[in-house]
């Protein structure tokens, strides 16, 4: 039974494990010991999954006398289509006839699988509002650099959304992850499916000259895991290891800013000791967790604004501008100021935290 295809990515030299030998300042911070798993994890190899052979013919029949059903009538109703387009899927994965690249993502199962899952966050329960999506390019490479909040890094997850659902092309943002994630079992194959790769340079690189999107939160779990008392108050943005890459690729940088996320678990307290044992960047204490048990885990219905700014081009500096460390800092400085002027600006239009 024929295995899924592996892409090579164009341009991209020589093959090597997705978490790079060397972490920079675009990475989360993280423990030692997972940041030196993740970075010697290889991406999961596609692996040919065996199915009785009368069931995988069964399959492959109905969805094509399905297409083929939908394809000849007029107006067929749309559950009809979606179950079509089901079955097309599920023969698809069945019979291994499906993309992925060298970094594990599998845009397919992204698109009918894990976005799925979040849609209903997205739509109905933060409501999410997207602006300025013209700023991001319609081809080609481009650094989103986003701000970082909320205690669990959904933030990521929607920004993800708003691109892939809104954009006029319907672009993949592929995110740059912390080393936890790539350290924890479940999670991290689930990571690489979703397009998620080790946020080190050199993989950002790799993916930019390949012409992706790729998208950053350079406070990491400093963003993440601040205090609710300096919600909206930017940390400090790495060592500019995200600039280094835009300036070696002659990517755009694209400031976003997201106002929402602050408020889905407000982060009251840190049981430090605990978090240390479990090997965790911080254990938070919220309104609902752990008072409520699994329940303290739904997020807080708060309503979101993602706003994407006018792109900064860095082509025009030139490839030797990344071992300028002044450069690097000031334009640093300058994505993560216009960050915060915007959040400052949405917060002012906003009308409630809820509604």
């Amino acid at each position: 039974m024929p295995e899924a295809r592996v892409i090579p990515l164009s341009g991209a030299g020589s093959p090597r494990a997705a978490g790079g030998p060397r972490r920079t300042g675009a990475a989360s911070s993280g423990s030692g010991r997972a940041a030196e798993a993740a970075q010697r994890q290889q991406p999961p190899e596609p692996q040919e999954v065996v199915v009785p052979e009368p069931i995988a013919a069964a399959v492959a029949d109905l969805a094509d006398v399905w297409d083929a059903a939908t394809d000849s009538a007029a107006g067929v109703p749309d559950w009809e289509r979606k179950l079509a387009s089901g079955l097309a899927f599920l023969r698809r994965r069945i019979t291994g006839d499906y993309d992925v690249d060298e970094f594990g993502f599998d845009p397919e199962l992204t698109d009918y699988v894990l976005a799925a899952a979040f849609r209903p966050l997205y739509d109905r329960w933060f409501r999410v509002e997207t602006r300025g999506l013209e700023n991001v390019p319609d081809d080609g490479s481009a650094l989103v650099v986003a701000n970082h909040s909320g205690t669990i890094p959904l933030d990521a997850v929607m920004t993800t959304l708003a691109i892939l659902d809104h954009h006029p092309q319907r672009r993949h943002l592929r995110t740059l992850g912390a080393d936890l994630i790539f350290a924890l079992p479940f999670l991290a194959p689930l990571a690489r499916k979703a397009g998620n790769t080790l946020a080190c340079n050199a993989d950002a690189e790799r993916l930019l000259r390949s012409g992706e999107l790729v998208g950053v939160w350079p406070e990491g779990f400093k963003g993440i895991g601040k205090p609710f008392a300096d919600r909206y108050k930017l940390q400090r943005f790495g060592r500019g290891g995200f600039v280094s890459a835009a300036l070696r690729t002659g990517a755009p940088i694209v400031p976003c800013s997201i106002v929402g996320a602050e408020e889905t678990y407000p982060m009251l307290g840190n049981v430090k000791s605990l978090a240390r044992v479990l090997g965790l960047p911080y254990l938070p204490v919220t309104p609902t967790f752990p008072l409520l048990g699994p329940l303290g885990l739904v997020p807080l219905p708060s309503k979101w604004i993602i706003e994407f700014g006018e792109p900064m081009p860095t082509e025009h500096l030139g490839t030797a501008a990344a071992e300028d460390p002044m450069l690097v800092f000031n334009l640093t400085d300058q994505v993560r100021e216009t960050i915060q002027q915007t959040l400052y600006k949405l917060l002012m239009q906003r009308q409630s935290v809820f509604f």
